[in-house]
């Protein structure tokens, strides 16, 4: 058999040329990957265009050639044709990608069936689980899959940009010098102005990786993100038995030196709409008692902030807790899950939790106590621990991290008086050391709110602990002669070195997901409010609304909790009763009306609904008609009742 004759192309392109022998029978779309391999690894596959003109009105695009032969266009042996693409935008603001990230085929392990990948493809990476923190991962921006926002945020230059200065700069309307070049997301001077206390996220990443990776090195790259660990090692390699029988210096952690943390995970928490905060105070102002609940709602980009993330606030769940004057006490959350699960049907997921802490003033007229403020604490020692065990639970997966996972974005809200005596809300976050240190047992909360105390190596019995390893804990602070000076932070310290405060605020224009609350909230029987079938026949409207206007009834968080909780809906109806109540979607909404578990829904609340009020007696009667008395009808009415 006569071997197929072999075509040579030659392709130039801005970084050069090169020939490739193909095939006339080869498909166009074949020669994307030995076209990558002559390339610069920088390129984008995605605006690669051929053309046989150098700058050629014709050019197309090599990715939209799919199923077109090189004989079909009629490329001849030695026929040149002109490359024309666009650089990747840099990653992180880090040029040197490593080859690994890229997801380019520029080798066989990238195809698929040997086949090249497409670059409209989406190539899919498995979420892996998190580990624990000493778990070195490998190449971590290959397998760990972050939050859309965060990859958005990934690509975004952060670059300030700065109009030109019309006394310093010297050069014409199109020139640039250092006086109006853009700034770096983490400009001091910037921050100063704006009067930005903390570094965004992203824009922390950009500083430190700017110092860890420096392109012009061509160095290996290397994760700029390193959770803290202040716990002993395992698995030491120095052969030693393991801790509490054995440690050296290889495997203790070291000294504990705590500074204000210059960065936060998240800038900004909106609520996006104030009748979520009146609905929260209405209990204390009915029972007199403290309330908690759990935020739910989603991330989003901060524009007052360079690459900035805000947590924009939906709804607030209730869970089971006692309540009293001076505190809360959570009960075990049985239906935690299924409400997690709501909420990722309505597009949100758990942001954080906000609590009360309010005392009348005694005046009648509203006013409160302010128990926060700069000469007391703003977080007590106790709710600085409870925050920081929230934020181990629901840690932020990052492929910038050489353990694949860094802070958590989960905030903490609290209502309490201000100095004027009215009700404001305060934003905060456990730093990440406060974090690490709860989670080592290293501090426990003290009966004095603004301190924190460091724990003892002994046990409560007086024997030394076999669990808990502390080392020495220092902090900084600012003298009386303005020296900043290290302190040993035994046996205790401020709390203002583990928390990080954030700003809140509500839209200017309402643009809440949910357009109703009248539906009843959760665990509130203790004062006299609670969930039942009347309560959802009355907020759908069951024989009064018309249907549409019920479907619509429908967008309330609580609600849907208690249709979960009832199992009446399917999972597709239940998804397609989460997207009417977000979306508001008239269509929508005609689907699920004609839905067999919504017209099951309904017949139920028909029969065990409101039902009518029954006929009243009159409330008094006139002897001389020879009516009976208000004592006799109420003896009618219990009459054969017996008492034993």
């Amino acid at each position: 058999m006569v071997p197929p004759k072999k075509t040579l192309l030659r392709f130039e392109s801005k970084d050069g040329q090169f020939r490739l022998e193909v095939s006339p029978s080869d498909q166009l779309i074949s020669l994307l990957s030995p076209i990558l391999d002559k390339l610069p690894k920088s390129v984008d596959s995605t605006t690669i265009t051929l053309s046989n003109r150098p700058f050629g009105s014709d050019a197309r695009l090599l990715s939209s050639l799919e199923g077109v032969t090189i004989e079909r266009v009629g490329l001849k042996h030695g026929e040149k044709i002109f490359l024309s693409y666009s650089d990747q935008s840099p990653l992180n603001g880090h040029d040197s990608v490593p080859k690994s990230i890229a997801t380019q085929p520029h080798n066989s392990s990238n195809r698929l069936n040997g086949l090249p990948i497409l670059p409209s493809e989406d190539v899919i990476i498995t979420e892996v689980p998190m580990t624990s923190p000493t778990t070195i991962i490998k190449n971590p921006w290959e397998v760990i899959q972050q939050s859309p926002l965060d990859d958005r945020l990934d690509k975004l230059d952060g670059k300030i940009p700065r109009l030109r200065d019309q006394k310093m700069c010297r050069h014409g309307p199109k020139g640039m010098c250092d006086y109006c070049m853009p700034l770096e997301p983490y400009s001091p001077e910037y921050l100063a102005e704006k009067k930005i206390k903390h570094l965004s996220f992203h824009s922390h990443l950009r500083k430190i990786n700017s110092a860890t990776n420096k392109p012009e090195l061509k160095s290996s790259y290397m994760p700029p993100l390193s959770e803290p660990y202040y716990r002993v090692k395992r698995d030491c390699p120095s052969g030693h038995p393991q801790w509490p029988e054995g440690i050296c210096t290889k495997c203790q952690p070291s000294a504990i030196t705590l500074q204000a943390q210059p960065f936060r995970m998240v800038d900004h928490v909106e609520f996006s709409s104030p009748a979520l905060i009146n609905s929260l105070l209405d209990f204390w102002r009915k029972s007199g008692s403290q309330r908690i609940g759990f935020l739910y709602g989603r991330y989003t980009e901060y524009t007052e902030v360079p690459l900035g993330v805000k947590a924009v606030v939906e709804a607030i769940y209730e869970p089971p807790q006692m309540d009293d004057a001076d505190g809360v006490t959570l009960h075990e959350w049985e239906n935690e899950s299924e409400v997690d699960e709501v909420a990722r049907l309505c597009g949100m997921q758990k942001v954080g939790v906000i609590f009360t802490d309010l005392l009348d003033a005694g005046a009648s007229d509203g006013s409160v106590i302010c128990k926060r403020h700069i000469d007391s604490y703003f977080l007590s020692s106790l709710e600085i621990a409870f925050s920081a065990r929230l934020q181990a639970q629901n840690p932020k997966p990052t492929k910038w991290s050489d353990t694949g996972r860094f802070g958590s974005n989960f905030v903490t809200c609290v209502l309490s008086g201000d100095e004027d005596g009215g009700i404001a809300i305060s934003a905060f976050q456990a730093s990440n050391s406060a974090v690490e240190m709860i989670r080592a047992d290293i501090v426990e909360p003290s009966a004095d709110p603004s301190v924190m105390l460091v724990r003892g190596e002994e046990e409560d019995d007086g024997s030394p602990s076999r669990t808990r390893y502390v080392p020495e804990v220092f902090y900084r602070r600012i003298n009386e002669y303005g020296a900043s000076v290290q302190e040993n932070a035994k046996p205790s310290f401020p709390v203002e070195y583990l928390l990080v405060t954030l700003t809140h605020g509500f839209p200017t224009e309402s643009t809440a997901i949910f357009n109703t609350s009248d539906f009843p909230i959760e665990n509130r029987e203790v004062i006299g409010e609670s969930q039942e079938f009347r309560s959802v026949a009355k907020q759908l409207g069951v024989g009064g609304k018309s249907p549409e206007k019920g479907v619509r009834s429908a967008s309330d968080f609580h609600l849907l909790c208690f249709l979960h909780g009832l199992g009446i809906l399917s999972k597709e109806e239940e998804a397609l009763l989460c997207r009417v109540a977000t979306t508001h979607d008239l269509a929508d909404g005609f689907q699920l009306l004609n839905t067999p578990g919504w017209a099951t829904l309904l017949a139920i609340l028909q029969e065990s609904g409101e039902r009518p009020q029954k006929r009243p007696f009159p409330l008094s009667y006139d002897a001389t008609d020879g009516s009976a008395t208000d004592d006799e009808q109420l003896a009618k009415r219990f009459k054969g009742a017996s008492l034993r």
